[in-house]
């Protein structure tokens, strides 16, 4: 399989502090033409940076993860939109909202992802969703700030309900497919992506996390993308180097900055 992009990945995680050329290169060998790594707070953006500054197949974001929001400052437009000018720059976030584990925070969290979204409106820059345990406030919060001014958006990693996927479609936002979606139990996940346009369809890996089998349980890595494609692949019906060829097409159009 050729031509893949790992959509979203964090590369300066200190899993990879030991390997992270050699993590790169395997991704690259493996046919992962491109990576993102998502910057989680503000305050390791040159870290993340310096990152996408020394591989030339990764590109990278930046924001405050709703589970960070609560202990880290605020970010503002302005800080978002200094950062999009760096050339390698691609999306805003991850931003979003996380009442799994972090409901206490619900209120900032909020708050902080209309501060994302504006910035993606000021930048043209994809917005980059995490979404946990929120679909209501989710679905709600991006249909009333959509209508307020138009923005482009991923949900990444989707694996929320059917309802909110409606929802981000319906916005014409794309959904990410991770690892989860590979896992042998993720037959609803499967079908909600069956019933989804292709077009609208993007592939990561969330690593390290969510590995797919037949690495499940292990550190997840970009190259690992196509394991997670081949399932999407099946999913659509096509073959891989066809489903490849889609979804590449796809974050090229949503990651404009990167194509």
């Amino acid at each position: 399989m050729s031509h893949l992009v790992d959509s979203h990945c964090h590369l300066d995680f200190p899993e990879f502090d030991d390997s992270r050329a050699d993590v790169i290169q395997r991704a690259v060998d493996a046919g992962v033409t491109r990576m993102v790594t998502i910057c989680t707070k503000l305050a390791n953006a040159p870290r993340v940076a310096a990152i996408a500054d020394a591989h030339a197949p990764v590109y990278w974001a930046a924001g405050t993860h709703p589970m960070s929001v609560a202990d880290q400052p605020m970010a503002t437009v302005d800080d978002l939109v200094a950062l999009a000018r760096h050339p390698k720059f691609v999306g805003i976030g991850e931003t979003g909202l996380d009442y799994h584990y972090t409901a206490d925070s619900k209120f900032v969290q909020q708050q902080s992802l209309r501060l994302h979204i504006e910035a993606a409106r000021q930048t043209r820059l994809p917005l980059i969703i995490h979404a946990r345990d929120a679909d209501d406030d989710m679905a709600r919060i991006l249909t009333e700030e959509h209508a307020a001014g138009a923005f482009t958006c991923v949900m990444h990693c989707f694996s929320s309900s059917r309802a909110l996927a409606e929802a981000a479609l319906a916005l014409d936002f794309y959904l990410s497919m991770s690892g989860i979606a590979a896992f042998p139990k993720s037959r609803d996940l499967r079908a909600i992506f069956a019933d989804a346009p292709l077009d609208r369809i993007l592939v990561e890996t969330d690593s390290p996390y969510l590995a797919p089998p037949p690495h499940r349980g292990k550190t997840n890595e970009p190259a690992y993308t196509a394991h997670t494609a081949r399932v999407g692949s099946e999913v659509f019906g096509l073959t891989p180097a066809e489903f490849a060829t889609r979804t590449t097409a796809n974050f090229d159009r949503l990651f404009w900055k990167a194509a």
